[in-house]
């Protein structure tokens, strides 16, 4: 089981605010994953392995950002 990490003064960081923010995300959204071929269908561009930790960390910068309050208006 996770085991929540809190500061001195019982508060979360937000680094690991961010963490959670991007396992969220990569779960919803299936990011991070490779691309399981099923029958009749076959994937457009498997990505590399390093394109897919390339992406989680561009996430994870994203996540961090609009945790400190940094994040783009869109």
């Amino acid at each position: 089981m996770d085991q929540i990490t809190a500061s001195a003064n019982g508060t979360r960081r937000t680094e690991d605010i961010a963490l959670d923010l991007l396992k969220f995300v990569a779960a919803t959204t299936g990011a991070g994953r490779t691309a399981a071929s099923s029958p009749g269908f076959v994937a457009a561009s498997a990505s590399k392995p390093e394109d897919q930790v390339t992406h989680l960390l561009e996430l994870y910068m994203r996540c961090l950002r609009v945790v400190e309050g940094k994040g783009e208006a869109r």
